[in-house]
């Protein structure tokens, strides 16, 4: 399997960067701006072998044109975005895959709109990418989807195995998991996470990536069919909530005003 390095980008951005074992090629995901991709290459003497998009935000694909100017390789990204993204060789929906014979692993397209209506995640060799749909301890805006969309590809990304690896697009955990205190205050694997992921900040390290099991069990956003959750979302909302999408649209409206 493919190393997993961050590439820090703007003021919260991650660049994922895979690099396989014997190879010099590098495969990278979300490369909002080119700048911090070429400075990683240049210093490790490396190159550039293929490029993987989750989604249209600039954040996301900003750096699409200068690196391909640099190298001619594949871009690969999602078909069903509302806006283009410039710059795609390859356009996946749900069900396709990507097949990177050197990198030495393959990933699944699912489809999970909320975020965006078009945003694709990527899984594969036990990783997740999955843009700004999962983060740890949170979920993405919606912009354009609804809470219904949003839930059901949490609930389809929620389905992988517990060991999965979570890489997302942000560093947002600290304010996520504050959050998710505040929705479930007596949640002790909560309030844990916030003492291990705050002294990793404290030494200006990532606090990605996280896993699917650790997920169910501290991201309010994977959790709205837990009973303490469903009763902090119908106590928010000042009366009963009829179903999962509604409890869902109620915890997204109150991470907004957090």
């Amino acid at each position: 399997m493919p190393t997993v390095h961050a590439i820090p980008a703007f003021s919260d951005n991650y660049i994922w960067a895979l690099i396989p074992d014997n190879e010099n090629r590098v495969v990278i995901v979300d490369p909002g701006d080119a700048a911090p991709v070429q400075s990683f290459l240049a210093a490790r003497g490396l190159d550039l072998g293929a490029i993987l998009i989750t989604h249209h935000h600039p954040d996301h694909t900003g750096g699409i044109g200068a690196l391909t100017a640099e190298y001619d390789v594949p871009v690969y990204g999602p078909a069903r975005e509302r806006q283009a993204i410039a710059g795609l060789t390859a356009r996946l929906a749900d069900g396709d895959q990507i097949d990177i014979d050197w990198l030495g692993c393959r990933f699944d397209v699912i489809d999970v709109p909320g975020h965006t209506i078009g945003h694709i995640a990527l899984v594969g060799g036990g990783m997740l990418f999955s843009g700004d749909t999962l983060f740890h301890g949170g979920c993405g805006k919606l912009f354009e989807g609804s809470a219904g969309q949003m839930r059901a590809s949490l609930e389809r990304l929620r389905a992988l195995p517990d060991d999965t690896s979570i890489y997302c697009g942000h560093e947002y955990t600290l304010k996520n998991l504050q959050f998710a205190a505040a929705v479930e205050p007596e949640n002790a694997d909560i309030a844990a996470r916030i003492e291990q992921v705050q002294a990793l900040r404290d030494r200006q390290q990532p606090s990605l990536p996280s896993i699917i099991g650790l997920e169910k069990r501290v991201n309010p956003f994977m959790r709205w069919d837990v009973p303490d959750i469903r009763r902090a979302a119908r106590e928010r909302h000042g009366s009963d909530l009829d179903g999962p999408d509604a409890v869902f649209a109620v915890l997204r409206q109150w991470k907004d005003d957090f």
